[in-house]
């Protein structure tokens, strides 16, 4: 057999999406991938069981069906702060995954640098391989997850062409405030560099943080790509529905990109989703609430196990600390993959290690998540039980 590409030795398969495959292997409950166990919204159930007999079923414009644009464009520019022109600057995209990878080949040549916020959404890491860049890593540093600016300015200082920032955080919860984003802000401004920003989550972030649109800040604009995804607002992961939304020049390559990656997201779902986009303020209020309340759950039922974990400012998940079990004897020398592994095949509960998120050497922390129905989250509680009996 002829030779691989010597990229796809770079970088391995997705951890996360891994767990899941083990914790369906041993019907374990899955806290590893992001997605919930309840139904999405009934009228968006409702507009796609209609969608299915009336259509469309062909291609819609490769970059995304007309309505859709423009009711993603009426949403969004109320949170970016301006008027969007859904001809112009934006690009529909078979969920934040391509928008993410469709920014990256968009702006990136071989050899270029782009930083990357450690701990990172692991696909990052693999796009910028991927698109040909070189990563620069940026550690936010556990518990608080703060960064050092002067590393930002140091990364544009020797050439990086961009920094993606990940608002709010996925894997440990960290809501940018302003004012961090304010400097970030003017570092790409000052070396004329792009922010590229996943805001997949901005319609999570819990009192008293606030979501702020990079692309919203003085002079940003121009400068930023903005990634995102109805999946999580809407409980429609599996929908695959993402967009980028940038100045028009950024957006007129982005469209070649994608056309040429996916050709074009799927019709009939578009036309669904539009239901969804044009929802009240009051959807997103109550989303707020439930999530807050599954958080504040969960929480509390990590601390009367006695699990120590962070406290999410936003997203669904959870950074767990694991390190006083992997000093016990029985786990000495394991890595918090194998821990991982051992936990959904004893106590039923998957969750994925740290260290797939972290470019430092952290083998400590997992990750789990609370987006499920509060009996699937009181099972994993009593499941989760079976660790402090451990340390008896």
């Amino acid at each position: 057999m002829p030779q691989l590409s010597n990229r796809v030795n770079t970088f391995t398969d997705s951890v996360i999406r891994r767990m899941t495959r083990i914790s369906d292997e041993y019907g374990a409950i899955n806290l590893s991938q992001g997605f919930p166990d309840f139904d999405p919204p009934k009228a968006m159930l409702d507009a796609l069981a209609k969608a299915a007999y009336a259509g469309p079923h062909q291609y819609s414009v490769t970059f995304g069906a007309e309505n859709f644009r423009d009711a993603l464009a009426k949403k969004q520019g109320k949170a970016i702060g301006r008027e969007i022109d859904p001809d112009k600057e934006i690009v529909v995209t078979c969920g934040g995954t391509e928008a993410m990878m469709c920014a990256m080949m968009t702006i990136c040549n071989p050899g270029d640098k782009v930083m990357v916020f450690s701990p990172f959404y692991e696909n990052y890491g693999a796009d910028a391989i991927l698109s040909g860049a070189e990563p620069i890593y940026i550690p936010l540093v556990p518990p608080e997850y703060g960064f050092d600016i002067s590393l930002v300015e140091e990364g544009f200082k020797s050439g990086a062409k961009a920094i993606i920032v990940c608002n709010p955080s996925n894997p440990c919860g960290k809501v940018f405030t302003r004012e961090e984003l304010m400097q970030i802000g003017d570092l790409a401004i000052k070396y004329d560099g792009f922010v590229v920003t996943d805001e997949v989550y901005e319609h999570m972030v819990y009192a008293p943080d606030r979501h702020v649109c990079m692309a919203s800040l003085p002079g940003m604009y121009e400068h930023t790509i903005t990634c995102n995804s109805l999946s999580k607002t809407y409980s429609i992961t599996g929908w695959r529905l993402g967009y980028l939304i940038g100045p028009e020049e950024v957006i007129e390559g982005a469209k070649k990109v994608h056309d040429f990656l996916t050709v074009g997201a799927a019709a009939p779902l578009q036309e669904a989703a539009v239901t969804g986009l044009n929802f009240p303020e009051s959807y997103y209020e109550e989303l707020l609430a439930l999530y807050t309340k599954k958080r504040a759950y969960f929480l509390k039922g990590l601390d009367e196990i006695g699990l120590k974990h962070n406290v999410p400012q936003g997203t669904y998940f959870v950074m767990i600390d694991i390190q006083e079990f992997l000093d016990l004897p029985q786990f000495q020398g394991w890595t918090d993959l194998k821990f991982c592994e051992w936990m959904i095949k004893n106590i039923g509960v998957a969750a994925v290690p740290g260290s797939s998120f972290f470019r430092e050497e952290v083998n400590h922390l997992i990750r789990l998540h609370f987006a499920r129905e509060e009996k699937t989250i009181d099972e994993a509680l009593k499941r989760l039980k079976k660790l402090q009996e451990l340390l008896k």
